[in-house]
């Protein structure tokens, strides 16, 4: 491989989101135990005052948690929730309800 597409390969690696770098589904899934009262085991949620999380963007899914967590957004069952997970919490958590 020549120095150039080297380069390449390593630029794109470096710019992807840790998500889809390391977000480990399985671990994510271990997490969501704490979500499913609200948003159902699938991600599918019984309430219609609470969104469905299956199949919705991973990214999408990770900003939301980050401002909830970082208090950006702001509800009253949704901050305190997301206020202890760790970026690999919420990269996992994202991970796994994208792939439902």
């Amino acid at each position: 491989m020549n120095n150039l597409v080297k380069s390449c390969v390593l630029g794109v690696s470096l710019s992807l989101p840790l998500a889809a770098q390391a977000a480990d589904i399985a671990a994510g899934k271990a997490k969501a135990a704490s979500c499913a009262g609200c948003h159902g085991a699938n991600g599918i949620s019984n309430n219609p005052m609470w969104p469905n999380l299956a199949g919705q963007k991973a990214g999408y899914l990770a900003k939301q948690l980050r401002a909830f967590r970082d208090g950006t957004r702001q509800d009253p069952m949704m901050t305190p929730m997301a206020k202890p997970l760790s970026d690999a919490d919420i990269e996992n958590l994202a991970a796994y309800y994208s792939s439902l």
